[in-house]
């Protein structure tokens, strides 16, 4: 107990003894800088530090979209993954969605704002080139009323404006049918100013450009024929012009026929909301003649009265901005914009966007084709120079500058083509079985190719067109366009199976000659009637045609011969009707059908005849067929094939 303490071994309790004892002594191997790099941490028995997760500075949690966005990138902006930002969709009601579809500003918004995301909009806007300031009262002038003519076809609105004009605008339309919209800027007398009128078609397939002329206008002037009353493009016209707000002016017009009841009129057009002011009510009545031009200073004294009342003002100190009323090709000069201007005064050289066009106007024409420099509020005019034919209806602008004007329609191309990818329907199992019964089923299809003179007038017989078909026929219009037939049309035409079919355009170029080598037919039309009366028509002669089975006669088989190398011959007499060489037999026994065929020959004692009447004795052979016995019954038949309806 009392010795020595012991000593501790040499080198220290954690020596090392053997043959690292020098690499001890030195510090170890991993002491040398060029082996690891680092020193060992030492091991500890508590837990080891956690991974702390940390969120992103307020700032730094904004997603920027554009209008639409993709879950699957919404949910990499968020740093989330796909399927909790998907479970959150289907928790919110969107159950039919999957981390591919697309969806809008709005519903990233929400769905963001559940995992304390915000969302920017950085879309391009419109607003920001075209910036919509409030006018300043004293800058402000009058204009002049916007008035447009609507009523029923033939119902005598384009006379009437004739006769305001003193012009014969009618006499040049083919039919006496306006085709399309026209536009013109006429004195309306001394005390009235100026006042521009709108002409419409009245024929039932124009309705967009009818919509189109209520939506840029003032007053409405419905022309109601007095001996034809209230008609369908009437009543149409009437819930147009109630549509935008306007107020209607009444034109009972023929009241010079015998037959006149206007009256009447009044009273079926007071049932719908049109009460007269001579019956208490508050809608403007105008009995004329277009014809004897009766009664036209009356109508032009109410409209100034119900402008007046309107109080119609325009700043004319700022960039032109209007609606594109119709455009056109014309061969020589290009893509044609009749223009109305409704705010501010446009000047020739100015950068003007229209809808998905834009350009520097080089020329405007008026109403007669004089030309002008500038022109203000509530004037139309043809303008030259955009790079396309826009589409009636189209907002129209003035920009600061080319480059602005290119970034607008670019803008606008870019959302008419996502439009037209969304609208092109997506493949499924269930649409493309459809498609294939659909084209295995007895459906069949009239393909056109369509090229009208103006862009409404393409429209509407677009539309007029497609509405032509039934269960039976389908009619595709596979290009709709403005201009002359071109050779690339005729091209289309074959590729595609189709008809060319021009409104109020001819072929241009070698399109006439290569339409004719190619097999291509090109129907041309002036009025829309016929255009769509021939369809239906065509549409009627892609039927195959329906056979009908129509009885002729009966012969009884009294005897029988055979006649080697011929066959068998029946000895018949004609008991009803008459038998032909050209029938159709039907053998019958006992009731029961035994055979159907075509006469081999008929004979009158030793004569071959043409057909035997009731009550004659005839021989018989049927074709392919010997086992004839005597008390047969012979039916004689005919197949008529008439021509398949629609």
């Amino acid at each position: 107990m009392g010795g020595r303490p012991s000593q501790p071994p040499p080198g220290g309790p954690a020596a090392i003894r053997g043959r690292f004892a020098e690499q001890q002594k030195k510090g170890g191997p991993r002491s040398r800088p060029n082996e690891y790099g680092k020193k060992k941490l030492p091991l500890t028995k508590g837990k080891g530090k956690s991974t702390q997760i940390t969120e992103a500075a307020a700032h730094k949690r904004i997603i920027r979209i554009e209008e639409t966005i993709a879950i699957s990138d919404l949910a990499r902006g968020m740093g989330v993954k796909a399927t909790e930002v998907l479970k959150k969709l289907w928790s919110m009601g969107m159950t039919g969605v999957n981390i591919n579809a697309s969806i809008d500003f709005e519903t990233a918004q929400i769905l963001a704002s559940e995992f304390q995301y915000e969302v920017q909009n950085v879309a391009f806007k419109e607003e920001d080139i075209f910036s919509e300031k409030a006018d300043d009262a004293d800058k402000m002038q009058g204009r002049a009323p916007v008035v447009t003519v609507m009523g029923h076809v033939d119902h005598g609105k384009t006379s009437l404006l004739d006769r305001i004009r003193n012009s014969k605008v009618a006499a040049g339309e083919a039919g006496g049918i306006t085709q399309h919209i026209a536009a013109y800027k006429v004195p309306a007398g001394e005390n009235h100013g100026e006042i521009v009128f709108l002409d419409t078609p009245g024929h039932e397939a124009f309705t967009e450009m009818r919509a189109r002329g209520a939506s840029a206008t003032d007053i409405v002037i419905l022309v109601v024929a007095a001996n034809d009353g209230v008609m369908p493009q009437t009543l149409e016209a009437l819930s147009h012009a109630k549509d935008a707000k306007v107020p209607i002016i009444v034109a009972v017009n023929k009241i010079d026929l015998p037959d006149a009841q206007p009256d009447r009129i009044r009273q079926q057009l007071a049932d719908r909301g049109l009460i007269p002011e001579e019956w208490g009510g508050d809608t403007q009545y105008v009995n004329v003649s277009a014809l004897k031009g009766e009664n036209i200073d009356k109508l032009l004294e109410t409209v100034a009265l119900v402008a007046e009342v309107g109080e119609l003002r325009a700043n004319p100190d700022k960039p032109a901005a209007g609606v594109v009323i119709e455009a056109r090709l014309d061969r020589n000069r290009g893509p044609m914009a009749t223009v109305l201007v409704q705010e501010g005064t446009l000047h020739v050289g100015d950068i003007l966007v229209a809808g998905r066009c834009y350009g520097k106007v080089r020329a405007m024409l008026d109403a007669r084709g004089e030309a002008l420099e500038q022109c203000g509020p509530s004037t139309p005019v043809e303008i030259l120079g955009l790079d396309g034919v826009p589409e009636a209806g189209d907002q129209m602008n003035v920009a600061e500058d080319d480059k602005a004007a290119k970034q607008v329609v670019e803008h606008r191309r870019q959302m008419w083509r996502k439009r037209e990818l969304a609208s092109t329907s997506k493949i499924s199992l269930e649409n493309v079985m459809a498609r294939i019964n659909e084209s295995a089923g007895d459906g069949k299809e009239l393909k056109i190719v369509l090229k009208a003179d103006v862009q409404g007038s393409a429209e509407a017989l677009k539309a007029a067109l497609v509405k032509l078909s039934t269960d039976k026929v389908k009619v595709t219009v596979i290009s709709a366009g403005v201009g002359g037939i071109t050779e690339g049309d005729v091209n289309l035409a074959k590729a595609g199976g189709a008809v060319v079919l021009g409104f109020h355009v001819r072929p241009a170029g070698k399109s006439s000659k290569l339409a004719e080598q190619e097999g291509v037919e090109i129907r041309l039309y002036d009025i829309i009637y016929d255009a769509l009366d021939e369809v239906r028509s065509a549409m009627a002669g892609l039927l195959a045609p329906i056979k009908r089975e129509q009885a002729m006669g009966k012969l009884e088989v009294r005897n029988t011969f055979t006649i080697p190398k011929i066959g068998t011959i029946a000895g018949c007499m004609v008991s009803d009707g008459k038998i032909t060489r050209k029938a159709l037999l039907r053998i019958v026994r006992d009731a029961v059908q035994i055979y159907e065929g075509r006469v081999g020959s008929l004979r009158r004692f030793k004569d071959d005849v043409s057909e035997v009447q009731q009550g004659y004795e005839c021989g018989v052979q049927v074709a392919g067929f010997n086992d004839l016995k005597v008390g047969d019954v012979i039916e004689a038949y005919e197949v008529i094939e008439e021509a398949a309806t629609l």
